[in-house]
């Protein structure tokens, strides 16, 4: 049986806490969130400002021309619910004097310039607000390779990133997120019509059960074929998670000493903190 339920209650204990923990920790008690008004970065706001509180988080808006209108509204949404600052800050300006430079400029190209830009601006407003950059991409996602790197993955902490795309849903439901941004078919609204699933070519329920299988209860390929799984679907999975490993880790340092970043020297409390 493939379990992906959740005890929410503890779930949001545990990123509450850590959400708090790790900001303070290192001296920041304000956190600041990309808020496109999809599912995953309203629920990364929602911690935030339980952790926090409301005052103490900044969601940033940053649409371009041809962002869904939707969006922007489920993104205010939340933050009326909330309480949180906010600032919108349309990136239009910012990327169209590339786009025009590269005409030719393929439709993924122009995609992870936007996810990047996006960046730029979050993180210059964590230093004006300041506040650390709390994360919103999921486990599928990280797992999928279905994010830009320095774009929308960028981040200093990340609450999402073990909780699979049904699990965050099921999170927000119970976090009371409007109904309306959790049944919205997910986009990185990137371009106009896009949604995740068909860019994957799957739902996100039906990877979800298979990742779960693989990753978490370590499942073969084949034990994943005798659980059900259409052999295509398996291999297309598995080659997407062994194809974007080198955006789930910092890049590698060429070992030359003993206490190597990374490899030897890999945690604060190596200095007594």
């Amino acid at each position: 049986m493939i379990e992906l339920t959740i005890n929410t209650e503890l779930t949001r204990s545990i990123l509450t806490g850590f959400i708090h923990s790790e900001i303070t920790r290192v001296g920041y008690t304000r956190a600041v969130v990309a808020l496109s008004g999809g599912i995953d970065s309203a629920l990364s706001c929602w911690l935030a400002a339980e952790a926090l509180g409301g005052e103490n988080v900044l969601a940033v808006r940053m649409p371009y021309k041809t962002s869904s209108p939707d969006s922007l509204e489920h993104a205010q949404r939340v933050i009326d619910a909330l309480g949180v600052q906010s600032l919108t800050i349309p990136i239009t300006e910012m990327v169209e004097p590339y786009f025009n430079r590269f005409p030719d400029l393929s439709r993924m190209r122009r995609g992870n310039i936007m996810a990047r830009a996006r960046m730029i601006v979050a993180y210059d407003q964590s230093e004006d607000f300041p506040g650390l950059v709390v994360g919103t991409g999921n486990k599928t996602e990280i797992l999928l390779g279905y994010t830009t790197l320095y774009g929308d993955s960028a981040c200093a902490i990340n609450p999402l990133g073990d909780l699979y795309k049904t699990q965050v849903r099921q999170l927000s439901r119970d976090l009371g997120i409007p109904q309306e941004i959790i049944q919205k078919p997910p986009s990185a609204d990137l371009w106009e019509n896009q949604t995740d699933e068909g860019e994957l070519g799957f739902t996100y329920e039906e990877v979800d059960r298979l990742l779960y299988l693989l990753v978490d209860q370590r499942y073969s390929p084949e034990d994943c074929l005798a659980a059900g799984f259409a052999e295509g679907f398996v291999k297309v999975v598995i080659d997407r998670i062994r194809r974007n490993h080198f955006k789930r880790i910092l890049p590698p340092i060429a070992k030359l000493t003993n206490r190597t970043v990374g490899y030897d020297f890999l945690y604060l409390r190596d200095w007594g903190t």
